[in-house]
């Protein structure tokens, strides 16, 4: 999650050009601005003025102690004057962190009665941004530009996207993935190269044996197991067979025990997210539900059947989306409705909707599962709310990575759906039902992904951006013609810059 002590550095661009009292202005400026922006409605993190760089020296040292400082997660740069953009070459060519070239201006307007040229000296952003900007697209650095005054609430707005975004980026930096058991036998979006992943987004992802997790779920203690089965209790509506006395007690406290060994697996070796799938049990008396529904609301990024991909992409934007009302989930698109003009979507999975998304109370349930051969599951079983959403998907195109995303619209159910026994949510996809399963498919979108109420595909593109990797669109303005030829042209793109 978004930490308190994680920071987002302003570097200010100037040279000795100006003189002292120019440069003390120009500090004065800079300082206002990150204070400003720091206090800004939904910062996400804080905002700090380093320093004004007027060296190729300072420049490199800046670069050099950003990538050292772990509170560090990203760079504005702002050229406040002029700043010959030659001495930002050795800062750059060594910086790791992502970049948000800021290009605005201290004074909004013009003082037309008062301006003189030491009015111009100071306020040349106009093209002292853009020497800078030149640099960095002839050194094909990748960065986030933002046009606009520093004040202006669209400005403040894309700032703060991509800072999020650079929150969920740094988060996977070490993070570490596990996966119990394997994948779900012959699928194919499920598998990956974990060697690329690790290089490309920079964290790893190492399978344990289940019989490892089922250790330290017999581990668990009764009076654990049954204080959870308590808070189960307090906040979820317990259904039939559930309460105490009747017949499936004993299956809320396995349960109970499953998401405290798992619990005590993830903490134990730091883990940010697991796999699991129904295809590999062994040892586990339940395919596990209400555990993975709850460590996902913790915080916990989730894959079924060994998706590790949709795994790290639930933990990132999860990461992404902290103190934003709303929620995000591991999702599937299950089932249609098809009736003309009420074309929709049901999401849904077997048990691992996270109740993040809920918009009532859940119920905590258990019914049979057909697959899988254990005990019945407990799971949480709840609708979600409308609103605004997207879908996304992170895949391995052989050559690429690839994050596809669909923008949506949640509504509520027609109809009630008292004999469906899982969490569930209702979407009409952008621009419709037709156009967008079609596009999906042409993109290769992957059967999970990660269902989010509070983020946009603004965030999305920015963390593709940051993470190298080509983000694909699908919106109110996707149109099949052309999107075929944007993947054609992406395809092309992607074999001429192959990296690792």
């Amino acid at each position: 999650m978004i930490a308190k002590e994680w920071e987002i550095w302003l570097l200010t661009g100037s040279q000795h050009l100006y003189g002292k009292k120019t440069l003390d202005e120009v500090a004065s400026d800079a300082e206002l601005i990150a204070n400003s922006l720091n206090k800004s409605e939904g910062m996400p993190v804080r905002i700090i003025h380093r320093s004004v760089l007027t060296t190729a020296e300072e420049i490199l040292q800046s670069c050099k102690e950003a990538n050292h400082n772990k509170s560090c997660i990203g760079i504005i740069t702002w050229m406040h004057t002029f700043s010959p953009a030659k001495m930002w070459i050795n800062g750059l060519k060594i910086l790791h962190k992502p970049i948000l070239h800021l290009h605005t201006q201290f004074r909004r307007d013009i003082p037309w009665a008062g301006i003189d040229m030491d009015y111009m000296n100071l306020h040349q952003s106009a093209h002292g941004d853009r020497e800078f900007g030149h640099l960095m697209s002839r050194m094909q650095v990748e960065r986030k530009v933002v046009v606009g005054h520093w004040q202006d609430t669209e400005t403040i707005n894309e700032i703060s996207t991509w800072a999020r975004a650079a929150a969920g980026w740094n988060d996977w930096q070490g993070a570490k993935f596990v996966r119990f058991g394997d994948n779900m036998r012959n699928v194919a979006v499920t598998e990956g190269d974990k060697v690329s992943a690790e290089y490309q987004f920079g964290y790893s992802v190492n399978t344990h044996g289940v019989s490892e997790l089922v250790k330290r779920i017999e581990e668990v203690s009764d009076g654990d197991s049954e204080a959870l089965v308590k808070e189960y209790e307090d906040l979820y509506q317990l259904g039939e067979g559930l309460k105490k006395g009747q017949p499936h007690r004993q299956s809320l406290a396995e349960a109970a025990r499953i998401e405290l060994g798992m619990k005590f697996f993830l903490e134990e070796g730091n883990y940010k997210g697991f796999t699991d799938t129904f295809e590999d049990l062994h040892g586990l008396k339940q395919l596990p539900g209400i555990a993975v529904q709850r460590l996902m609301q913790a915080g916990y990024g989730f894959g079924a059947e060994g998706d590790w991909k949709t795994a790290a992409l639930v933990r990132a934007m999860k990461t992404m989306s902290y103190g934003l009302p709303g929620g995000n989930s591991f999702m599937e698109d299950y089932t249609y409705h098809l009736e003309p003009g009420h074309e929709m979507v049901l999401g849904a999975h077997m048990l691992e909707i996270c109740p993040s998304i809920a918009c009532e109370k859940p119920s905590c349930e258990i019914h049979p599962l057909s697959i899988g051969g254990k005990s019945d599951p407990v799971r949480l079983v709840f609708d979600s709310g409308p609103g605004p959403a997207i879908n996304a998907s992170l895949l391995d195109m052989g050559n690429r990575f690839r994050l596809l995303v669909n923008e949506v619209m949640a509504i509520a159910p027609s109809h009630p759906l008292p004999n469906l026994p899982v969490a569930r949510v209702m979407w009409q996809p952008y621009p419709d039902l037709k156009k967008a399963c079609h596009a999906w498919i042409l993109a290769g979108g992957a059967h999970h992904t990660c269902y989010s109420q509070n983020l946009r595909s603004k965030h999305m593109e920015d963390f593709a951006s940051m993470a190298g990797i080509e983000f694909v669109l699908i919106d109110k303005n996707t149109d099949i013609y052309q999107f075929k030829n944007h993947l054609r042209l992406n395809e092309v793109y992607y074999q001429i810059n192959r990296s690792f």
